[in-house]
């Protein structure tokens, strides 16, 4: 049997150390009524607690990955485990709403490292026609930590009390780091990396490298597509993540020892979607359509799915309304595989994971300004989710009508290299395209 290299172990501690990063941001969650009975908070205080972790996290996006650069993968991912570690298990000894706003603040500050640091390995240790594979096995691990998540902490909190939950769940990513230490070194340096592997991770020449002035990018409308997609649709998912626990104790009476089940089924789902969204977009280009049409009709298509999600407050019973959140999870899903393309559609190669840090900022906004206005609006209206939910059911197709707008043709952004740095060049549009 054919062994496999080294580059395949670093991709599975990637791939775990992203299952800790999401369980150690979902606890929280979980344990949210009861902690909101516990400790007598209100919804607005609740919605400030979550809100400092994606403040902080927005905030990495635009530090991180020089940083990572300038300490290497190895030392950048266990400063930043530790740090969210830390943290998580801080969660333990605070007895107040700025405690575990604190918290969540170093949380988020750590855990922005998670994605940028991954990416940055499985650039050291994979050629190019092997990264897109490797790099849907890592993050493959957010639906799995969002589906261990339900699983151990209500049994957890349940056996030895919920501070408990947060010291386990926080240790693991202890462990996780042993484990990094021991095992990971750059491919020249690993000593269980063998000529052949190292000649096939080599073996391709790597462009070299140009920083592009973020000033330059913001002045693109293409930007602002991108920028656009993140900030309004990014918000429901952290909602999801954040508040179903919430809307299903208190529209549904699930309590926290019958809450895996139903947030299981949302999430196992919603990997489907992820998948089926991506190959939505590729199947209709293979048909003849155009990057742009196909781009388009794939997200039109995912927002569309998410509209019925409206309804769920008024679903009648708790299996109808977990249908319409696992059908609008899902169709988040398909809709990120597309966003996340949508810089590469429009941009040279050294702008991309610059607009994508862009955009990923601007989705943490995003969802910082919806949980906190979530907590207020919940406390005004009684706990009601009508109006939360009508938000997240028209927040995709409002996007869609935007990015259209912005981007009518995903016309791409050529860096010329000039004084401005880039400058829009638009090609004639395609015959299937011109105007009847």
């Amino acid at each position: 049997m054919k062994r496999l290299g080294v580059r395949w172990t670093v991709c599975a501690l990637l791939f775990v150390v992203t299952t800790v990063n999401y369980m150690d941001r979902q606890v929280l969650s979980i344990l949210a009524p009861t902690l909101q009975r516990e400790l007598h908070w209100t919804e607005a205080n609740y919605g400030d607690v979550v809100s400092w972790f994606t403040a902080l996290y927005a905030f990495g996006f635009l530090v991180v990955g020089r940083w990572l650069d300038r300490v290497g993968v190895r030392r950048g991912f266990a400063v930043a485990v530790v740090a969210w570690s830390a943290a998580a298990i801080g969660h333990a000894v605070a007895r107040t709403t700025a405690g575990f706003s604190a918290a969540r603040a170093l949380l988020g500050l750590g855990e922005s490292a998670n994605f940028p640091g991954a990416i940055k390995a499985v650039a050291e240790w994979f050629p190019t026609k092997e990264r897109a594979l490797a790099t849907g096995i890592l993050n493959a691990g957010t639906n799995t930590g969002a589906i261990v998540t339900p699983l151990v902490v209500p049994w957890i909190a349940l056996t030895f009390g919920w501070r408990w939950a947060f010291v386990i769940t926080g240790c693991l990513g202890l462990l996780w780091l042993a484990l990094w230490l021991a095992l990971y070194r750059n491919p020249e340096r690993h000593p269980g990396v063998s000529s052949a592997e190292l000649a096939q991770i080599r073996g391709e020449p790597e462009p070299a490298p140009i920083r592009v002035p973020w000033l330059r990018l913001l002045g693109q409308r293409q930007t602002w597509a991108v920028v656009v997609a993140k900030f309004m649709t990014d918000p429901v998912w952290w909602f999801y993540l954040y508040w179903l626990p919430k809307f299903l104790d208190s529209d549904y009476g699930i309590k926290l020892s019958h809450v895996a089940l139903p947030l299981i089924v949302v999430y196992v789902v919603a990997d489907a979607g992820s998948v089926s969204g991506g190959w939505l977009s590729g199947a209709l280009m293979k048909r003849g359509w155009t990057v742009n049409r196909a781009r388009k009709g794939a997200m039109l298509c995912m927002a569309l799915a998410v509209v019925p999600t409206m309804l769920a407050p008024r679903a009648g019973s708790l299996w109808t309304a977990v249908l319409l959140v696992s059908v609008a999870a899902a169709a988040h899903q398909g809709w990120s595989a597309n966003v996340y393309t949508l810089a590469s559609d429009m941009f040279p190669r050294a702008a991309v994971a610059s607009v994508s840090g862009i955009g990923g900022c601007a989705g943490a906004v995003g969802g910082w300004l919806f949980q906190r206005a979530t907590g207020r609006i919940l406390d005004s209206n009684g706990s009601n989710y009508a109006p939360i939910f009508l938000i997240c059911g028209l927040a995709y197709v409002s996007a869609w009508t935007i990015v259209h707008v912005l981007a009518p043709r995903l016309q791409p952004v050529q860096l010329t290299g000039g004084p401005k740095g880039l400058s829009p060049t638009v090609p004639p549009l395609p015959a299937s395209e011109q105007p009847s």
